[in-house]
């Protein structure tokens, strides 16, 4: 009887230490997938070339630059961490190859976070995710149109940093319910990495409920492509939030930025910045993005606040660029929106062209609501001036308030807990318009903004995922 409890005791004991074993299990990314090791947390390194699933029992670290390349499928299990890791030499930056996917489907209650490896997190630790697609481009590489190869230091010998193709409708996976926080890194002056990097994706690609949370230079960049955004919230950027050029021609509706008075960077911060591309050329396709119910809260709470003297505008429209805004609001900054014509191809010709809109659109609190710089062959009858009346045509539905406080947002300024729900009496409780054809297949609303009236669905649509919803 004795014999037989003690061999009992030693087949439990032996359970249990492998079952620790297995629990306790690391994959170290190669070239081939990994090999085990018995590390407390997963390092993902060098290239992923085989379909992989990252599960939510466990926390990922990425070392250096890691690759997923041969058409792999990578998986991330809602609810999974995965850290970037802040090296001497180089920073952890996950880059999803042409071909390639990723499937980072969260859910509102275990939304994916990707973050820095630190105690003490900063912006810039890490270098963000870098998506890579087959959609048009403007761009060229090495002589070939059509193609482009991605900033910040992720291209390599291989190509492994190149972008763009033919295909608009590719698909280069989901990111829903994601927090990336503390990514971009400048890998050379204009040569960055962002929070998230969107270079050639296309429109079959899902971005929908992702928050970038102290991105150290754009929230995200889009380099051409045809991808839309959904559900949007960037907080504490350091550069811009929207920031698009080289072709890309996608929609995004809600999306709620908040900036900080004190943060901004050399190059003159803005929340959208767009160009067709760096020359202002008449490259094929032109950027012409379309914007819809966007709450930008910027840097001044009264126009009295001057904060970093580093802010521009809350939207800067130049080199060519033809996207369009409508449904929003832009509050806070020096200035409100700013057509700028300086360099290239005069953007306001895109305006008489009729492709280049600004509609039912608010502009609160800002010293200086609408501007133009002109340039030697931009359009006689434009003058300085000429911009703020274009914004005030009676058509488009547009308005200019003095002060922030009259559009009666809960707490726009309160950084530690900000909410930006109209309350009763905000003139964003109406006046949205769907009838351009520019806003064909967005989600027709009657309120003007991110979020709609307290209360309602529309209101609630930030909280319980993301950082700032968690205040």
């Amino acid at each position: 009887m004795n014999k037989f409890l003690s061999l009992l005791v030693a087949a439990i004991v032996l359970m249990t230490s492998c079952r620790k074993i297995e629990e306790d299990v690391t994959i170290i990314g190669g070239n081939n997938g990994g090999t085990d090791s018995t590390a407390e947390n997963t390092i993902l390194e060098g290239k992923i070339s085989a379909d992989r699933t990252l599960k939510a029992n466990y926390t990922y670290k990425i070392r250096g630059i890691v690759y997923v390349v041969n058409g792999a499928k990578l998986t991330i299990e809602a609810g999974t961490t995965i850290q970037g890791e802040k090296g001497a030499s180089s920073r952890g930056t996950l880059v999803i190859t042409r071909g390639c996917q990723i499937i980072a489907d969260g859910t509102k209650d275990k939304p994916i976070l990707f973050t820095s490896d630190q105690p003490t997190p900063s912006r810039g630790d890490w270098g963000g995710i870098v998506i890579l697609g087959n959609a048009k481009t403007n761009a060229s590489f090495n002589g070939v149109t059509g193609i482009g190869s991605v900033e910040g230091g992720v291209n390599n010998a291989e190509g492994l940093g190149v972008y763009g193709g033919t295909n608009d409708a590719d698909n280069s996976g989901t990111l829903r319910y994601v927090r990336i926080e503390y990514a971009g890194y400048a890998y050379l002056p204009d040569n960055e990495l962002n929070g998230l990097t969107l270079a050639g994706v296309g429109n079959a690609t899902t971005v929908d409920f992702v928050e970038i949370f102290k991105a150290n230079d754009d929230a995200i960049e889009c380099f051409g492509g045809s991808v839309n955004l959904k559900h949007t919230i960037f907080i504490s950027t350091l550069d811009d939030d929207f920031d698009t050029d080289n072709g890309w021609s996608g929609k995004v509706q809600f999306g709620i930025i908040v900036r900080d008075s004190a943060i901004a960077d050399i190059s003159k911060s803005e929340s959208f910045e767009s160009d067709n591309d760096a020359n202002g050329s008449t490259l094929a396709p032109q950027t012409a993005g379309v914007y819809s119910n966007i709450t930008v809260v910027g840097p001044r709470a009264t126009t009295s606040n001057i904060g970093n003297s580093l802010y521009l505008a809350g939207a800067q429209i130049r080199r060519n660029s033809s996207i369009s805004i409508f449904n929003s609001v832009i509050m806070g900054f020096p200035t409100g929106l700013l057509i700028d014509a300086s360099k290239g191809t005069p953007t306001d010709l895109n305006i008489a062209a009729g492709t280049l809109f600004v509609q039912n659109t608010i502009i609160a609190g800002c010293a200086t609501p609408v501007s133009y710089s002109a340039s030697a062959t931009s359009p006689t009858s434009w003058k300085p001036e000429s911009a703020l009346e274009w914004f005030n045509t009676a058509t488009f539905g547009n308005s200019v308030v003095a002060s922030n406080d009259e559009l009666k947002l809960a707490a726009a300024f309160n950084y530690s807990a900000p909410d930006v729900t109209p309350q009763e009496g905000s003139p964003l409780l109406s006046g949205a318009d769907f009838s351009n054809a520019k806003l064909s297949g967005l989600t027709p609303v009657t309120y003007r903004g991110a979020v709609g009236p307290a209360g309602s669905a529309d209101a609630d649509w930030w909280k319980g995922w993301s950082k700032m919803g968690l205040n």
